[in-house]
Order: structure tokens, then C-alpha cells, then sequence
């Protein structure tokens, strides 16, 4: 029989006597909750790592994650970016085998001629500098052998280097995983000032190509299961795996699942590219960071991205990325980056930008989604900025947290109702009153705004159809990002 207290534990009819005393933690909770965040990598293993194909495993630092997948495969080289920039978050990762159809991407470089001097090649594959030593008088053939000698010494490097058969001035280079992503290896010589081929020697880079087939990503997502990873780094761009991976975090942000993701993707091509490549994508679950002519692979940017985002997402998801660093990164020439111009035309096209300071760090400049228009085609900037979407995600899970929290076994009564003020009973307007204060403690957090319009439009009412249900409409203001200043300067002499 229930008494005018609601106790969980101590039942009301005990007749032993003693002093029976229940600890309750529902209301223990002050504020607002912390948010769980773990960071999932999606990348291309070797055979040669520990830890087999669609087994996820967490990664405490970048050799661990060499240990695991093989040094110089796709992933190793991602985690390791992305561990240089964050080394707090919980990080975990899913590595694919190459596809069993997928051709490795190939390129080359031509040695012509005899040295006249001494000096050093400085090789860049990768973004990774690699150094050949060129004695005066060594032929053509002599510094193919030494070139190939310092590419494979390099075993953190995603390619791997042969003398070509038939011409042996020719270094063949391979990218050690197979696929499309090979493609995106940029080889090129002499990236810093003062770097200079030897005398009497020239050198010509083809691009690496031909890489065909990248891993079906769904196998990824099947052994991941139903955890939640809140930020994702995938390798692969092309649309079968994007279309899959926006399909799945689509699901999972609803509201039946609410186990909310973000893709941080890379993308390499000139201005043209990356806009027609945009034209196919419209998912707010996605960032895609553009770049060209950048020694880095786009997996590599978005690797790095993603470790300097989450970090500062997970202290204020409404506080702007701009400006901040991504360390590790080689930026594109000057004559290569975009102009102000081109990067607001990107912004408008669904890819996210960055900036180069004076000494050659590259720099966020707009962190924005791939979303575009709405389902009537028609331009929506709701879900321009990631910060938009991880605000008011944050705002969902504290709502969740609080009422689940506060109210785990409750009575449902009509306002009014003329309970014992010790009874596990809650009403309409104790739910409104709870989301007002949880809203004051979100204003004070600097997560939202216009707490009076937020009274007057909040809904609380109770299910007409189901007397075990209360209906809600919440409407929050969310605080916007300080981006843009404009000023008319009206002098005067």
C-alpha cells in the first residue's frame, strides 16, 4: 500500500524494527551533465599488424596504432595524425583489408642525368620529407638505386619503391594499400626554400593513379554494432562508402536511437573538383575539409581535423574553430591555396576551410557540414555549422540526462492534483518548471539565449492518447559564433 512518502527500497508495511534509511542519487547531479565522447578511425590495414580486419580496438598513441595495423598503412598514418593534435580523447578504431578486386595505386619518378656536384634530394611523398645523398659524378642509375634505398627505409611511409625492369633510371613507386585512396599520395620534390636538385640532375614525378576499389565500409559498421562514436575519421570518399556511412548516421541521430556521430572526411582537387564533388552530398552528419595541391593525403587532413575539433567540441561545442592550429600538416604552396574568394564559394558549396599563417601553420578557418538545401531543394543553413548540430545534440542529452535523472520512477498526475508533497509523483508543470531551470543552467553554460522567449513558447501537456506520456515542444534559442565584424568607417576632416 503506498504511503504519503515514496520510498524506492523500504517497504511500507515492514514490521521488524530498526532504523531503515535508503540513499537516494537522483538528486546528487548539479548542473549540467558531462557528455560521453569517443572517437572512432576508419582506415585501410596491412597483414603485417596485430590486430585483425573489423575487430575494434582502442588506441592509446600513434606506435600503438603501427603495432596494431602495420606501419605505413592508411590507418596507422591516420591515428598517428590524429594523436599529435589530441592525446585526451578515448580513441578507437576499425581497420578494413584491401578489397580482393582493388588494384594498388602507382606513380613514378624519372632520374635523367649525371650529377655535377654534390648535394641532397629532398623527395616529399606523402607529406613525409625523404633525403637522398647525390655524390658528384653519380650517374642517373646510381641515384634511381639510392632514391629507391631511402623510400623503403622509410617503413612508416604508404608506399613502398622498385628500380623499374626495363629502364633503370625509373623509380616505381606503390602504395602499400590498394585502392582509390592510393591516388591521393602526392609525390614532389623540394617543398622548403633552399631546397634545390644536385647539379646535372633533373627529375620527373608521375602522379601516383590507377589505384582502383577501396573496402566496403559497411563491414566497418556492422562491427561496431550499436556503440556510439561521436566523432569519425573515414579514409574514403567515394560515393558508395559515403552514401552507407551517411545512411547510418542519419539512424543513429534520430530520435528512436540518439546515438549522434560526425564523419570528418578529406577531400584533394582543385577548386572545380571539390565543388562537383559537393554537388552530390547533403548530409549534415559530415565535414569534409578541401585542399589542393597539399603534400598530405586527404585522409591525413581529415585525421588531423578531427583530432583538433573533438578536443575543443568536447570543452564548448558552441565555441567557433577558427583559428585553431593543426599541427602536422604541410600546407599547399601559395601559388596553390585558394583566395578568399574561392574558400567563401567553397563554404557555400558544402566543404569546410582553412587558412595558412606567416610561418606555414595551417589554421581552421569554418568547420561547416556537407549540408545544403533541404528536402524541397531549397539552400537551409540550419545545419551550416558543426558547432549548430553538437549544440544542439548537447541540449537533447542534457534534457534526456536531467529527466531521466530526476524522475526515473515517477507517478504521471494532472496539474492540480492533490498529492502528499513526499510522493514519486510529477505533473506537466513540474516537467516545465525542470526544463526552465535546465535551460537557466544552459544560458549559464553559454549554450543558448532568449530565456523568456523560451517560456512563453515551451510546451508541456499531457498525451491525449496515452495517459502514461507527456508531450513536449522545446524551443531554444542557440547561441550563435562571433564570425564576421563589419564596420563602416564615416571619417571625417
Amino acid at each position: 500500500m503506498p504511503d504519503n512518502v515514496s520510498f524506492n527500497q523500504i517497504p511500507v508495511d515492514i514490521r521488524t524494527p530498526g532504523q531503515y534509511i535508503e540513499i537516494d542519487n537522483s538528486l546528487a547531479v548539479q548542473g549540467l551533465p558531462g557528455m560521453p565522447r569517443k572517437v572512432l578511425v576508419l582506415g585501410q590495414r596491412l597483414t603485417g599488424g596485430s590486430v585483425e580486419a573489423e575487430t575494434p580496438v582502442q588506441v592509446l598513441d600513434g606506435e600503438q596504432g603501427e603495432g596494431f595495423f602495420g606501419r605505413g598503412s592508411q590507418i596507422a598514418g591516420m591515428l598517428k595524425a590524429l594523436r599529435a593534435v589530441n592525446r585526451t580523447s578515448e580513441v578507437w578504431a576499425v581497420a578494413l583489408d584491401d578489397d580482393a578486386a582493388a588494384a594498388a595505386a602507382t606513380g613514378k619518378i624519372t632520374v635523367t642525368g649525371t650529377a655535377t656536384a654534390s648535394g641532397t634530394l629532398a623527395l616529399y611523398i606523402a607529406g613525409h620529407r625523404v633525403r637522398v645523398g647525390v655524390t658528384a659524378a653519380d650517374t642517373q642509375v646510381v641515384i634511381t638505386q639510392a632514391i629507391v634505398d631511402a623510400i623503403n627505409a622509410k617503413t612508416d611511409l604508404p608506399v613502398t619503391a622498385a628500380v623499374n625492369a626495363t629502364n633503370t633510371n625509373e623509380v616505381d613507386v606503390t602504395a602499400r594499400n590498394a585502392g582509390e585512396a592510393g591516388n591521393d599520395i602526392d609525390i614532389r620534390a623540394n617543398y622548403y626554400q633552399g631546397e634545390s636538385l644536385p647539379g646535372g640532375v633533373t627529375l620527373a614525378i608521375t602522379d601516383m593513379a590507377s589505384g582502383t576499389a577501396n573496402p566496403d565500409i559497411s563491414l566497418a559498421l556492422a562491427a561496431i554494432g550499436d556503440t556510439q562514436y561521436y566523432t569519425i575519421v573515414s579514409g574514403w570518399t567515394d560515393d558508395a562508402n559515403m552514401t552507407a556511412l551517411e545512411t547510418e548516421l542519419q539512424d543513429r541521430w534520430g530520435p528512436l536511437e540518439q546515438k549522434t556521430g560526425h564523419v570528418f572526411t578529406g577531400l584533394a582537387g582543385t577548386h572545380a573538383e571539390l565543388g562537383t564533388w559537393s554537388d552530390g552530398r547533403n548530409s549534415p552528419h559530415v565535414t569534409t575539409m578541401g585542399a589542393a595541391d597539399a603534400p598530405n593525403p586527404p585522409w591525413i587532413w581529415a585525421a588531423a581535423l578531427a583530432g583538433v575539433v573533438e578536443y575543443h567540441g568536447a570543452i564548448d561545442p558552441a565555441r567557433p574553430f577558427q583559428t585553431l592550429a593543426i599541427d602536422g600538416l604541410l600546407p599547399p604552396p601559395p601559388a596553390s591555396r585558394f583566395t578568399r574568394e574561392e574558400r567563401d564559394l567553397l563554404l557555400h558549396d558544402g566543404i569546410a576551410t582553412f587558412t595558412v599563417d606567416d610561418g606555414g601553420r595551417v589554421l581552421v578557418e569554418r568547420v561547416i557540414t556537407n549540408y545544403q538545401t533541404n528536402a524541397a531543394g531549397i539552400e537551409d543553413i540550419s545545419y551550416l555549422d558543426l558547432n549548430t548540430k553538437w549544440t544542439v545534440d548537447y541540449v537533447r542529452y542534457a534534457t534526456r540526462a536531467r529527466i531521466a535523472m530526476r524522475y526515473p520512477r515517477h507517478k504521471l498526475a494532472d496539474d492540480g492534483t492533490a498529492f502528499a508533497p513526499g510522493q514519486a509523483v510529477v505533473t506537466p508543470n513540474v516537467i516545465r518548471a525542470e526544463l526552465l531551470g535546465l535551460f537557466r543552467d544552459l544560458e549559464q553554460a553559454g549554450l543558448v539565449e532568449n530565456f523568456d522567449q523560451f517560456k512563453e513558447d515551451l510546451l508541456v501537456v499531457r498525451s491525449s492518447s496515452d495517459p502514461n506520456r507527456i508531450n513536449t515542444v522545446m524551443p531554444p534559442d542557440l547561441i550563435n559564433q562571433f564570425r564576421v565584424f563589419a564596420a563602416a568607417v564615416q571619417f571625417r576632416l
